[in-house]
């Protein structure tokens, strides 16, 4: 599980591309520090694994599929990208429930200037729209926000002048693609309400949610 606390920005140093899966060289400071082989590694918001360590660089892999759902397969040689860590069990939670499961690909429809900070608008797929809740949380390219507004398949963000200088976001323009994953909260609501919907609400339902233990 991720944050969407961005720690550093990774550079691509090389792509090798083979017939069911592309290989990702990344170079980052995290990688001198504690990534490990195996480790989880969000990379624009996409959860991947390190295949192997280097100096000040890690590989990851990325299947077809993935590449297919993700802005990943738009990545070339010297593409600046969000890096994060999985969480530690320790680690202090400062942003939201972040799975590195990218739900839709977004594009850019709008950028204006908001005081110090920078307005983004946001179209995404319209079957996304429903998990979208202004003031909730969103990952875009990894990084936590806050939705700010909502009309139908569109929504808005506020970025900070520190997220700007921590991230990628600030690089982003117009028809830009990028990775969206809504909030897990909403879609466990969801998949919880539709069965109650079916059966009803029983004490056998929430016995099987969770919510009640058995004697």
């Amino acid at each position: 599980m991720f944050t969407g606390i961005i720690e550093d920005i990774g550079l691509i140093s090389d792509i090798r591309k083979s017939g069911g899966k592309w290989e990702f060289c990344v170079k980052t400071v995290l990688s001198d520090r504690s990534i490990h082989e195996g480790d989880s590694i969000a990379i624009d918001g996409v959860c991947l694994t390190a295949t192997r360590i280097e100096k000040g660089m890690f590989y990851a892999d990325a299947s077809l599929e993935t590449l297919s759902l993700t802005t990943l397969k738009d990545k070339k040689t010297g593409s600046r990208v969000n890096i994060e860590r999985a969480m530690a069990s320790e680690g202090r939670f400062g942003g939201h429930f972040v799975m590195g499961h990218v739900d839709g690909i977004g594009t850019i429809t709008n950028i204006s200037k908001a005081g110090d900070s920078i307005r983004i608008e946001i179209e995404i797929p319209p079957d996304l729209s429903r998990y979208i809740v202004k003031k909730g949380s969103i990952a875009i390219n990894g990084i936590s926000l806050t939705v700010n507004e909502q009309r139908d398949n569109i929504f808005t963000v506020n970025v900070i002048p520190f997220t700007m200088s921590k991230t990628t976001i600030g690089e982003k323009k117009l028809s830009d693609k990028v990775n969206i994953e809504t909030d897990i909260i909403g879609k466990y609501i969801e998949s919880f309400m539709d069965k109650s919907s079916k059966k009803g609400i029983t004490m056998n339902l929430l016995y099987e949610q969770g919510f009640i233990k058995g004697e």
